[in-house]
């Protein structure tokens, strides 16, 4: 039988697998999670030609999309809605053509039906290309049925 970590673990996995599944932008940028714990979660995709801006690089849009999507995927870590309510990115340097990314968000405070997450954007060198902090808000009910989380019946679980 697994203990609470495993467990938590494993439903943090559920949620953002279950959240990808339904997500078609995702999907379309080839986004694919990496990992995902409570309170955290890693995303990766590859730069593409369809991804580029006027100037030959990853288009901000595209890197604030994983930068989003990780936040979405560890602020539901804990099978309690959340979504998205005010977010902001910094912009460091390029995402190149062809490049690996990968967002790493991590939670830094939580309370009540708010959130506060950092997310990190790096190339495959470990070069910083994005700062993102999120804030969440709980919207009630939960991503997936049973698992880890509190289910207040608020909204019907989540249905990709």
């Amino acid at each position: 039988m697994p203990d609470e970590g495993e467990q938590a673990a494993a439903t943090a996995a559920a949620c953002a697998r279950r959240m990808l599944a339904g997500d078609r932008v995702s999907r379309s940028l080839g986004i694919a999670l990496v990992s995902a714990g409570e309170g955290h979660a890693a995303l990766s995709m590859t730069v593409r030609d369809d991804m580029l801006n006027g100037f030959g690089t990853c288009h901000g849009g595209v890197l604030y999309t994983l930068a989003d999507t990780a936040l979405s995927c560890a602020c539901n870590s804990r099978n309690e809605r959340f979504v998205a309510h005010h977010c902001s990115m910094i912009y460091l340097r390029p995402g190149e053509p062809g490049a690996r990314l990968t967002a790493r968000a991590v939670e830094r405070s939580r309370a009540g039906r708010v959130g506060l997450y950092d997310v990190t954007v790096t190339d495959s060198s470990g070069a910083v290309v994005a700062e993102f902090l999120g804030h969440a808000r709980r919207i009630g009910g939960a991503v997936i049925e049973g698992g880890i989380g509190r289910d207040d019946g608020a909204q019907a679980p989540f249905r990709a």
